[in-house]
Formats: C-alpha cells, sequence, structure tokens
C-alpha cells in the first residue's frame, strides 16, 4: 500500500451513495436532470477499465500518485499474451514493466514501459510495489534471470529508486528466506519503520515478511501468522484495521490485524464468483487497494478467455488479460465487494 494513503478517515459507503444523490438532485435543479445525469454517468469506472495495447496482457497493479506530473499512474506486469510462437509459459517471461497514466483515476491510457538502471536487471520483471516516502518513490520488483518455458528457475526481488517514476536506479536485491520469492508489497509499520510481504514459493507458496528502518537494509522475519497460503499480498490500513488481501487462485482472501503481527481471516473469497460486467466474468487475480477521500478501491487483473468452454485451450485468446476495479465496502467487521456494481471515480 502506497504511504500517501495511510491511517484515512473512514466513512461507510451508503454515505457516499447519499452524497451524490444529493449533488445530483441539485445539479438536476440548476441545469435540468438530463444534464445531471450526463454528468454523474461520466464518473463511472469503465469495464474492463484497462487493456494494455502492445501485448494485451495488463497484470499485477500497482498504483501511485506522480506528485510532479500531477497524474495517476498504473505500474503493471506486462504479459507477452498476443505473441504467437511461445512455448509453456514463455509468454509470461520476457516481460517489461509498463505504465499507464490517468488524471482522474478511471480513464487510463498507456504511457510507456519502465527504464531500469544498473547492475543485476534481468530479462523478465513482475509485480513491481511502487512505495513513496519522503518524496522518493521506491519499488520492489520481481527479477527472472531469463525467459523460460517453465517455473523451475530462481526468482528474487530487488529494489530500485526513481526521482520522477519513470527511469528507476537499482539499489540491491533483497535477501530473504529463499532465492526464489515473487509478489513484493511493502507499508509503513505503526511504531516506526517498514514492512515488506512477499511470497516464498519453496514453502507452499505462503507469506513471508522482512523488516526494514530506512527501506534499504532488510532483514528476513519468517513466514506471516496467515491460516492460509497464497500470492500477490496487498497491505493497507483503513477503517481502524490493517488489511491484507490475498490472491488465492480462487478469489481473494481477506485478513485483519491491529498491528501487522497477528492476523484474523475473514470467511470466504472477495471476487470468486464470475462478474457480469465485460472481461469480468471469471475470478479477480493479485490486487492492489488504493485508499483516497475515505474510500477504497480494489484493482486487480482477469483473464477473461479462462471460462469453462475454452478449457484445454492455450493461445492469446486465455493468455490475455485485463484490468478491472471494484469498490470495498466495510460492514462493521469484514470487507464486502459487489463487482457488478457501478464504481464512481473522480479523483
Amino acid at each position: 500500500m502506497k504511504e500517501l494513503n495511510a491511517h484515512p478517515a473512514g466513512y461507510e459507503r451508503k454515505y457516499v451513495v447519499r452524497l451524490i444523490v444529493a449533488v445530483v438532485s441539485c445539479l438536476c435543479v440548476l441545469f435540468g436532470c438530463d444534464s445531471a445525469n450526463k454528468d454523474a454517468s461520466t464518473a463511472v469506472a469503465p469495464q474492463p477499465l484497462y487493456q494494455d495495447p502492445v501485448y494485451d496482457g495488463a497484470a499485477d497493479p500497482s498504483i501511485v500518485w506522480d506528485k510532479q506530473g500531477r497524474r495517476w499512474l498504473m505500474f503493471y506486469t506486462n504479459r507477452r499474451a498476443n505473441v504467437a510462437g511461445l512455448q509453456g509459459v514463455e509468454w509470461v517471461h520476457g516481460t517489461p514493466i509498463s505504465i499507464a497514466t490517468s488524471k482522474n483515476g478511471r480513464e487510463w491510457d498507456y504511457l510507456q514501459d519502465a527504464q531500469f538502471n544498473g547492475s543485476g536487471v534481468t530479462e523478465t520483471l513482475w509485480a513491481p510495489d511502487v512505495f513513496v516516502h519522503n518524496d522518493q518513490y521506491h519499488m520492489y520488483l520481481t527479477m527472472v534471470p531469463g525467459i523460460f518455458d517453465n517455473w523451475s528457475h530462481p526468482r528474487t526481488i530487488a529494489h530500485f529508486t526513481s526521482a520522477d517514476l519513470l527511469s528507476w536506479t537499482y539499489q540491491s536485491t533483497l535477501k530473504l528466506n529463499t532465492e526464489k520469492v515473487i509478489d513484493a508489497d511493502v507499508i509503513a509499520k505503526p511504531n516506526g519503520g517498514f514492512r515488506l510481504f512477499y511470497n516464498d514459493e519453496p514453502d507452499g507458496k505462503s507469506i513471508y515478511f522482512a523488516d526494514s528502518e530506512d527501506l534499504y537494509d532488510w532483514q528476513d522475519k519468517g513466514k506471516a501468522a496467515l491460516s492460509s497460503r497464497g500470492e500477490g499480498p496487498v497491505v493497507f490500513y483503513w477503517q481502524g484495521w490493517y488489511w491484507m488481501v490475498v490472491d488465492a487462485w480462487r478469489g481473494l482472501s481477506v485478513y485483519r490485524s491491529a498491528d501487522l503481527d497477528s492476523w484474523q481471516q475473514q470467511s470466504g473469497y472477495l471476487l470468486s464468483k464470475p462478474g457480469k460486467g465485460e472481461q469480468d466474468g471469471v475470478i479477480g487475480q493479485h490486487p492492489d487497494v488504493v485508499v483516497q477521500d475515505g474510500r477504497a478501491f480494489l484493482f486487480y487483473f482477469t483473464h477473461p478467455g479462462n471460462i469453462p468452454a475454452n478449457e484445454g485451450t492455450d493461445d492469446a485468446s486465455t493468455r490475455r488479460s485485463v484490468i478491472q476495479v471494484t469498490e470495498l465496502e466495510f460492514d462493521g467487521q469484514w470487507l464486502q465487494t459487489d463487482r457488478d456494481q457501478p464504481v464512481t471515480i473522480d479523483w
């Protein structure tokens, strides 16, 4: 989760809905209902939210506010879904980290690939996590040393820094529990310092964590106290709790904590049932969460072609992926979402 959204003052979605209704009513009086309804509808995020124009393989989103550029940037793994002739899982390797940009959080356009400088940069880049501290941009990035047709190769998490969010300088490769780790996510600890959660693949794809006082030197602390496994953890603070949302391969599992140490798991899974929206009829995967103006937005990706009718098919139609968004609701205890409800975003 991004530091700029830490400890927001939350309020439930029903109050947001009432506010929107009140504003629309006022606009109806001033300008006529047709105009007001049109203005309200233009704030609804499209489905899908974003589709990559290069490889058609946007996945693993990480969203951050670009203070200098006065815009939002979405970093994502750009899987080579539409490249013909790739064997096995080569299409998930050789992947750049691409960037999309938005002025309002709902209309996104491809910008460019992120540029990485320094020793140790590999051919395959996955799952960027961008974290802001004291106006310095940090990225923790999974690196794989080559392009492979299988999953049997090392992967590490490296630290990069940037002044402009476009060009990134290598700082170090983190020494974590093993040399087959993916999917970093960083959050500020409540009593100072920082915590990085990640997926340790040799240990049954469990979630592990490491701590740092300065974002540069990290000490691995072992396995997180979670009751199940998963990948792509994202951790954020909202409604008086720290939350962790994890890709559980059948939807997203949810945990809450008061201190980032002890975790309770919510029953059931978010985004486990297919949605009705365009290219949203499958489970949601590898999320990011942005807390903005007291509301929490869950960004995730889908493989729209992974439907029962395509079982056994491995081509561009099943490899392609898109980014979607839904709004989280706090029911007083846990998190819920209805992915079929329109999401209004005007950041």
